[in-house]
Parts: structure tokens; sequence; C-alpha cells
């Protein structure tokens, strides 16, 4: 019943623009830090950002600092990932997670969506 649900993700252009949605249902979405996640060919599963339950702290990997922006609609249960300026690094499958804590680390993550393709390229 718990779910979490990304979308938004495609093919884009090296500079270009995409938004991740992350929809949820089956929990108290409110009382949870939401978390993106990211996995490239080949790589490991590495932090993107997350989200306090109030929207008021937020945090970003050193990778996509100034570039990239989450935020949250309570009302609507869905969590959002603005991507600018993308770069071909950006290409992975990007998860949404939930979890009671601020913190990237994978374990302390209860729920996971099942991944975005995002790919960039010429």
């Amino acid at each position: 019943q718990v779910q979490l649900v990304e979308s938004g993700g495609g093919l884009v252009q090296p500079g270009g623009s995409l938004r991740l949605s992350c929809a949820a249902s089956g929990f108290t979405f409110n009382y949870y830090v939401i978390a993106w996640f990211r996995q490239a060919p080949g790589k490991e599963r590495e932090g993107v950002s997350y989200i306090y339950s109030t929207g008021t702290i937020t945090s970003y990997a050193d990778s996509v600092k100034g570039r990239f922006t989450i935020s949250r609609d309570n009302a609507k249960n869905t969590v959002y990932l603005q991507m600018n300026s993308l770069k071909p690094e950006d290409t992975a499958v990007y998860y949404c997670a939930a979890g009671p804590k601020l913190t990237m680390r994978e374990y302390e993550y209860n729920y996971w969506g099942q991944g975005t393709q995002v790919t960039v390229s010429s």
C-alpha cells in the first residue's frame, strides 16, 4: 500500500531542464524527510538532495548545487526535483525515498520508488 512513484524523466540535451515528481501514498507524507538518489550505469547509488517535512531545510550534493532545486507540496503529497543546466554526468536512474531522519544514508530510508530514467545527451 505504501507507494512512491517517480515521473518526469526522459531524454534532454546538455544545458536543458527537467522536473521530476515523486508522488506518495499509503503513509503520512508530511511526517517524512524525502530524498532523491540517483544511480548511473556501473556506479553506486548516490544521494542527490533531501527536504525536511516542512520544506524549510534542504540539502544538496556538491555536484548539483546551484543547478537542482528540491521542493515539496504536502497538500499534494508530492516532492519535486527541478534540474537545470543538465550535464551528461547527470545521466542516471533517479529514485525518491522517504525516511525519518535528515540524512543521505540510504539505509535510513524506509520507502523507495522504482525510479525514473534521466538521459542527458546530444
